[in-house]
């Protein structure tokens, strides 16, 4: 009987989550979400493009499906999901994702309107792109360490000979635990001939590299907008945004003459959601100077947004100013310059640092490439010696091998070989054994040598390694760069139209019914009494005005809404309560209208014969439950005025008796109870009011019939505030209402 002894290490569990989580958190950064700044790639990248290496798909090649691709990157080197490896290769596919792709797809591989719009992957097929040989081109060149796959039985490579500074060239964006990066891509030639610069002169300053590489070039062709200070600090520090801006022309050939085609859209930016938010816009009403949108992209024009003006009066700068404030025609991309460095460390690293670290693992992995070839060459050279001398003495080397027991050792005795010479001699056809063999040696000893010697000056001079360093990446950025296509174009930040200046201003009167229901009708003059209304309910009042303006609601309580007329239903209907917009509170219901400008003045009062002159503005509330206005016992009126000093006040009361005091003895308040308007007794109140300016008439009304009374007239009914008035003519003593006649204001 064996007794199985089992250790049990015991550790407290705040240390075991705390190493658990920390080294959870190294592999999410080290091994996932973190590009390395030498290739520029992160793991699953990297396995992608080597797997694609391995099957055989070049640029030249025939494209094979994906989901081979995926297969063997999942089941030989990256053991994660089969939808994110396929995910990472169809970003590394899209023209518009990647400035410089590194996979060309075939088949549906997504659309800038939907980037995960691609197809799945037993439909598509894939091959590598010819700039995608400036990672591979040198693996196999003895410049790569390799390391085991995840199950011991095969190797990959740690990281890909990069030939062109990948990192800054395409960029790319990750989440790890507690960082992340976002870097954007940049232009191959400006990168190339930065490079070039900290090669000639390593103590080049940041601003001096930066003018090289003045910002990010991406591959939507959008417009840099940012200020170069901006650009500037964004390199020095590695942290920063980069403002981008949609690229607009004017054609001539729309309905009403001018059109603007958007044609160029920032980075990540989708052409249905931009025309998504414009129509948006449009169908609130807020957008009235477009016509119409059109989208007229296609295969040769992959974003063209038409817009239509309303017409050709249409001011396209401000109306695309607008846009950009409003909609993502405008956009800030995040810059977080931050990667693996050579070191193995996360940091956050400035332009300089990046290219000038690059450079230095671009140095040595030439100079690893370079004694890489001078071993093979000095090896050939070894070989070659001991072909010759068999060739030399080809008869004693007939003999050894056909009399000898043991040839190999003989011959390495007999002629001082090495191992693999004594070898390479055995391995000889008999072909082979021809004068013109040993002339062929000669020559490939003299091309090879003189090669050795190119590759230990080389490798012996600092300087001519940096030299055919920059003279490569010259090549490389003639070969696969092009020209910029982000122009650089510091502007301000878009600013909004005001309503004003987008939408008309229309004449329109606003009706209130008793019941509480509003709408809105265009133009003045409307027969407000002759509209339908709800069974049980009929009209109240009607304030004429203009769609621009502010529209208050002054309710029994005295507190005082806002609404916006342009959003009022139309006459044509019955309207909608106003409880749907407002919170009024417990009893409460709206009694009269105001409309006009912000500055406008309305007399404010109740019945219980107190008031004030308020600007409309200082009644204007900032949500549904209104504000606080005025402070009252009875119910509440409005009159508008436009001359306060000259205007008089007409008050009406239950008894009989009216008043006309001078506005200019009132105070203006933004709200309150305000001074006493009429001096009333018991159960006396106010019952009807109006502004009366000079030189005008006023209307009496009571039922069905009407008395006039000129302004000679109204002197006799004169008075100063908070007098009582004088009675009105016999059979006018019950006043509905008074109208102003001649020189009558809204």
């Amino acid at each position: 009987m064996t007794t199985e002894i089992t250790e049990t290490e015991r550790i407290p569990l705040r240390v075991f989550a705390e190493k658990a989580y920390l080294d959870y958190s190294m592999y999410v950064v080290l091994d996932r979400a973190l590009p390395h700044i030498a290739d520029g790639l992160k793991p699953v990248q990297r396995r992608i493009i080597y797997a694609m290496s391995e099957l055989g798909l070049s640029s030249t090649s025939k494209p094979k499906k994906s989901a081979r691709t995926v297969g063997d990157v999942i089941g030989k080197f990256h053991p994660h999901g089969d939808s994110a490896c396929y995910e990472a290769m169809v970003t590394m596919a899209q023209p518009f994702a990647y400035r410089y792709p590194l996979v060309d797809g075939q088949g549906n591989w997504g659309s800038a309107d939907d980037p995960k719009s691609f197809a799945a992957m037993r439909y598509t097929e894939a091959k590598l792109t010819p700039y995608a040989a400036t990672l591979l081109t040198e693996l196999e060149m003895g410049t790569a360490d390799w390391v085991p796959n995840f199950d011991g039985t095969l190797n990959e490579p740690k990281l890909l000979p990069a030939r062109l500074p990948n990192i800054l060239v395409n960029g790319t964006t990750g989440i790890a635990v507690g960082m992340a990066t976002d870097i954007p891509p940049h232009n191959l030639r400006e990168l190339a001939a930065a490079c070039l610069l900290l090669l000639k002169n390593p103590k080049a300053t940041l601003a001096e590299v930066a003018e090289l590489v003045p910002a990010p070039d991406f591959a939507t062709g959008c417009e840099i907008i940012s200020d170069a200070s901006e650009l500037k600090k964004l390199y020095e520090s590695g942290y920063g945004q980069v403002r981008m801006r949609a690229r607009w022309e004017r054609e001539d050939d729309g309905p009403n003459g001018t059109t603007f085609v958007v044609t160029h859209l920032p980075q990540q930016v989708s052409p249905a959601k931009i025309q998504e938010q414009i129509a948006e816009q449009m169908r609130a009403k807020k957008l009235p100077l477009i016509e119409d949108l059109r989208d007229e992209s296609d295969h040769e024009n992959p974003v063209r947004i038409v817009i239509i003006p309303r017409s050709n009066r249409v001011d396209g700068d401000a109306l695309m100013a607008h846009l950009f404030a409003t909609t993502d025609l405008e956009k800030s991309a995040r810059v977080n310059l931050n990667m693996i460095g050579l070191d193995g460390r996360p940091r956050v690293k400035n332009l300089r640092e990046i290219l000038s670290e690059w450079l230095g693992y671009r140095i040595a992995t030439v100079r690893r490439r370079l004694e890489h070839r001078l071993g093979k060459v000095n090896e050939r050279l070894h070989i070659l010696d001991g072909l010759l001398i068999a060739y030399l003495n080809i008869d004693e080397v007939i003999r050894i091998i056909r009399y000898e027991d043991d040839p190999h050792a003989e011959l390495m005795a007999r002629f001082g070989l090495s191992d693999i010479q004594a070898t390479s001699i055995l391995d000889l056809r008999l072909r082979h054994l021809q004068k013109i063999e040993e002339m062929q040696i000669r020559g490939e000893q003299a091309e090879l040598a003189k090669e050795r010697d190119k590759l230990v000056d080389l490798l012996s001079s600092e300087a001519k390694l940096k030299k055919l360093v920059g003279t490569e990446l010259s090549e490389d950025a003639k070969k696969y760069g092009d020209d910029r296509r982000c122009p650089i174009v510091a502007r301000p930040a878009a600013q909004v139209l005001e309503a004003s200046e987008i939408l008309p201003s229309e004449p329109i009167t606003v009706v209130l019914s008793k019941a509480g229901w509003i709408r809105s009708a265009k133009g003045h003059g409307i027969d407000a009494l002759g509209l339908s209304y709800k069974a049980g309910d009929e009209f109240l009042c009607a304030v004429e005005g203009r769609s621009n303006g502010l529209l208050i609601l002054l309710d029994s309580k005295g507190r005082a809404y806002s609404l916006n007329p342009r959003e009022l239903p139309s006459a044509r209907s019955q309207g909608e309560p106003v409880t749907t917009r407002l919170d009024l509170q417990d009893g409460a219901a709206i009694v009269t209208l105001m409309i006009g400008e912000a500055a406008d003045r309305f007399v404010l009062g109740g019945s219980d014969g107190y008031g004030f002159i308020a600007k409309l503005d200082d009644l204007q509330g900032r949500n549904r439950a209104g504000k606080a206005a005025l402070t009252l016992e009875g119910t509440p009126f409005a009159c508008a005025t436009r001359a306060p000093a000259s205007d008089r006040l007409a008050l009406a009361t239950a008894e009989g008796r009216l008043l006309l005091m001078a506005l200019s003895e009132l105070p203006e308040l933004a709200k309150g109870k305000g001074n006493k308007l009429i001096g009333l007794k018991d159960q006396d109140r106010i019952v009807a009011t109006a502004v009366v300016p000079q030189g005008s008439a006023l209307e009496l009304v009571s039922g069905k019939r009407t008395f006039t009374l000129k302004p000679s007239d109204l002197e006799h009914y004169a008075g100063n505030r908070a007098g009582r008035g004088n009675h009105l003519p016999r059979g006018f003593q019950r006043v509905d209402a008074l109208n102003v006649q001649a020189g009558k204001t809204t």
